[in-house]
């Protein structure tokens, strides 16, 4: 298994601009009834021919902050559920037939999941596992055919013998995101969650992030799963993330990849990341140029490509965010809360970045952990980003919000309060109506932190100097060329803004290094230096 180096892999080419990108379309939310279906959130999902499969996930709402309560196995969803949201039909069929590792698998939260095909592949996920007698993250990689499954469901017939499953350690991950870019599969961040989750930090679990992305192939061609030409690409410092928002893109230059929007939680501080990151097959690039601060946790996500005007607009609804607004005024809430509020971060012909909120709300405090389930019927790309301008219709149903949590108060975790939350059954269809009046109301995402570091490339000796729009502590992660973290300071500017560092006190041995800047937990800049001895 060989890792990939990160550091010439990675290009640093952030834009942004705090202007307008149009996106001429007003976002109208319409809620749909499935009678009977009771709700569940952090599920995998497939569709075929107009239904869907919900498989795992839970029934409870937000997890609690005791040990002992967080995350019964009572509470998991043991039943697959296939849903025709046109007739408003539900079946359902449970999961206590199946072979023992296959069912306890599928009745975790936040597996990693991507449909190719019409085949449904199932990667990891966290919960209860009666074999091991404790909450574990499982080391499995599930597939099925979607319609197979399907029929067997709403025929009540078996589905004991239509999954393959295999075990591989490296793919022990909740939280992280499966997608694919032409054969490969990317299993992006995530982390490892063995034991009791304790907020508390107290030794009742054990927590690996996978801070990077893991590379492989799948054949599903025969009798049973296998998998190669695995490969790690690690960052420690900007892949250090779980329970985020991972959307299909199509960059300026036509090339499919995906973008990291946000996630939790940085390195040494309680707080999200607010900046992106871009993939592509020929790597990955933090855009610390711009914020996104609207959107932080897991929610409804959808990526809409306008060929015209060469315009990537990734919308994101409900969820839980550090940012969010109260009329009219940007708020700012360090617990993270629940929101309501639906916007866009739009990427123009010239990589330019700018997030926008939309006037409308969704219909409560919702959306986290929930998904966006798309019309299939519409144009899209191989990564399924819908294609605007082959859609000749001034109004449009692209989707639909589907399940997560729902609360009636903006922080039920930090109130102790999370009986308050939860398993949405809500079902939302997404309509974009065109509007060539529509107005919007821009966030300024810039960067107002920068730093100078001088000479480089150094024999020894450099001088770090950091522009600072206010006083604010300044962390410094230095990785090398594997992504691993080799040296931290943290710099006050009680101290100045000017630091001296000497390499070899420092243990730096000549080569390549990224200077990772951390500014006041919010802001980030990123240098490459060379050490020449």
């Amino acid at each position: 298994m060989k890792k990939l180096n990160s550091l010439i892999i990675a290009v640093f080419t952030g834009l942004t601009a705090f202007g307008q990108i149009p996106f001429n379309y007003d976002v109208q939310i319409v809620s749909k009834t499935v009678p009977n279906f009771p709700g569940v959130h952090s599920f995998a999902h497939g569709q075929a021919n107009g239904k869907w499969v919900i498989i795992g996930g839970r029934r409870d709402g937000l997890h609690a902050r005791q040990p002992f309560n967080a995350f019964p196995e009572a509470s998991n969803n043991t039943d697959i559920f296939v849903i025709d949201p046109v007739t408003e039909q539900l079946w359902s069929a449970s999961l206590n037939g199946l072979p023992t590792s296959v069912k306890e698998q599928l009745q975790t939260t936040n597996m990693n999941f991507h449909q190719e095909g019409d085949t449904l592949y199932l990667l990891g996920g966290y919960g209860y596992s009666a074999t091991v007698a404790d909450h574990i993250t499982f080391p499995n990689l599930t597939s099925v055919v979607v319609t197979d499954l399907i029929d067997a469901v709403v025929q009540g017939t078996s589905i004991d013998a239509l999954f393959k499953q295999i075990t591989e350690q490296n793919f022990a991950v909740s939280g992280g995101h499966l997608a694919t870019l032409g054969d490969t599969f990317y299993l992006v961040g995530g982390n490892r969650f063995d034991g009791r989750y304790n907020p508390m930090g107290n030794p009742t679990y054990v927590q690996t992030y996978v801070d990077g992305i893991r590379k492989f192939t799948i054949d599903n061609s025969g009798s049973q799963l296998s998998f190669a030409n695995y490969s790690e690409i690690i960052d420690q410092v900007h892949l250090h993330r779980r329970d985020y928002n991972l959307v299909p893109q199509i960059y300026p230059n036509g090339e499919d990849g995906l973008m990291i929007s946000s996630g939790v939680f940085q390195i040494g501080v309680d707080a999200p990341f607010l900046y992106p990151v871009d993939i592509t097959a020929n790597g990955y690039a933090p855009q610390t140029a711009f914020n996104q601060y609207l959107s932080n946790y897991h929610s409804p996500i959808v990526g809409v490509y306008h060929g015209t005007s060469n315009a990537m607009h990734s919308l994101f609804f409900g969820g839980m965010s550090q940012y969010y607004y109260s009329n009219g005024t940007l708020v700012q809430d360090n617990a993270v809360p629940f929101v309501k509020t639906i916007s866009r971060v739009s990427r123009d012909a010239s990589g330019n970045l700018m997030e926008v909120v939309f006037p409308n709300e969704m219909p409560g405090l919702i959306g986290a952990s929930a998904e966006f389930i798309q019309n299939e019927t519409l144009p899209m790309s191989s990564t399924g980003v819908i294609l605007l301008d082959q859609i000749t219709a001034d109004s449009v149903m692209i989707g639909h919000v589907v399940g997560g949590i729902a609360t009636t108060t903006l922080n039920p975790f930090t109130a102790n309060n999370t009986v308050s939350t939860s398993a949405s059954n809500g079902i939302y269809e997404v309509w974009l109506k065109r509007n060539d009046l529509a107005t919007i109301q821009a966030i300024d995402g810039n960067n107002p932190f920068n730093v100078a570091i001088h000479p480089n490339p150094t024999d020894g000796d450099l001088t770090i100097e950091l522009a600072l729009p206010q006083a604010g502590l300044v962390h410094l992660f230095v990785t090398s060329v594997d992504g691993k973290i080799v040296y931290d300071k943290e710099m006050s500017p009680s101290n100045g803004t000017v630091f001296k560092l000497n390499c070899q006190e420092a243990r730096l041995a000549k080569g390549t290094y990224m200077f990772n800047f951390v500014y006041d937990g919010k802001f980030s800049r990123i240098e490459k230096v060379i050490l020449t001895k």
